[in-house]
């Protein structure tokens, strides 16, 4: 199975279809006036493609196992077919198509079992995936722009040429996947004015995401958060809230992060631990739902 650990929880929901072709009109009838000899096969059916939305994991090697918290099953009858609809939903954080649309399959395997006596010439068409929700699918435009962005590493060890950077190049290499352009990418010493120049500078060139990495601990030198403090227009702290959440669920230690999220002007301004694994968490928590900042911002103007 593939990773799946450094994703977010979201509301998942997907719809799957099949179809259930019958080559005689009394075959529908018995169908709807519950005449089949092996019973109702529309209750049947539904209750099978219940049990097979639970045990996906078990038939797919690589689905992972999730909790399937809900799963409706409606069917459009005509006069020569049946249309099996999936609906399955889930709070994980990966997606229910194939949940979908294995329990779409045993819907129409139970149907084409219990009709056969009947109707020797059912056939099974178009299993597929109708729609599904939730994910990074659900934020692939979140901005009519090309989003650019500026990367500070604040480490007084690295800016002296001590140590290598790691964690800005991170940030980079993840924001580019996201198709921001990285306009700039530096390393100061942790100075709290420097912290402020470099920030609004940014934000008077027009620079919409502007990340600091480092200085955010509770080292006497860690003053990224009190220089942001000071000039930040509006804090946003449900994004500081997500970042601290999703590293504590993997490391005790987050909550001694002091990460900082805000805007000045049209400019969002993040301030990440200058850990590696602390910058990268953080960004695989808030992103790409944090984009919708500008979407939200679009036709804000400050003169």
């Amino acid at each position: 199975m593939i990773q799946i650990t450094h994703k977010s929880t979201t509301l998942r929901k997907a719809i799957a279809q099949a179809i259930v072709k019958v080559s005689l009109p009394e075959t529908i009838q018995a169908i709807q006036e519950k005449k089949v000899p092996k019973g109702d096969v529309l209750e049947c059916a539904r209750v099978a493609g219940l049990f097979a939305a639970k045990r996906t994991a078990d038939m797919i090697p690589d689905c992972h196992p999730l909790p399937v918290e809900f799963t409706g099953i409606t069917y459009e009858i005509s006069e020569m077919e049946i249309r099996a609809l999936v609906e399955i939903h889930t709070v994980y954080k990966t997606g229910v198509e194939v949940e979908a649309m294995h329990a779409a399959s045993v819907v129409a395997l139970t149907m084409y079992d219990m009709l056969k006596p009947i109707d020797k010439g059912i056939s099974i068409e178009q299993i597929k995936l109708v729609e599904k929700k939730g994910g990074k699918s659900d934020f692939k435009k979140l901005s009519e722009k090309q989003l650019t962005a500026a990367v500070i590493v604040c480490s007084d060890s690295i800016s002296a040429g001590e140590n290598e950077d790691t964690a800005g190049r991170l940030i980079a290499e993840k924001l580019k996947s996201f198709g921001i352009e990285i306009d700039d990418l530096e390393v100061i010493p942790d100075e709290k004015i420097l912290i402020e120049e470099k920030a609004l500078l940014a934000v008077e060139e027009g620079i919409d995401l502007v990340i600091f990495t480092g200085g955010t601990g509770l080292s006497p030198r860690d003053v990224t958060p009190e220089a942001l403090s000071n000039i930040l227009e509006q804090r946003v702290p449900g994004i500081e809230e997500v970042m601290r959440n999703y590293g504590q669920q993997r490391t005790p230690l987050a909550m001694l992060s002091r990460s900082v999220a805000g805007m000045i002007r049209n400019s969002l301004i993040l301030a990440l631990p200058g850990s590696p694994k602390g910058a990268s968490e953080s960004l695989d928590a808030i992103f790409p739902a944090v984009l919708h900042v500008f979407k939200a911002r679009e036709g804000t103007r400050h003169d």
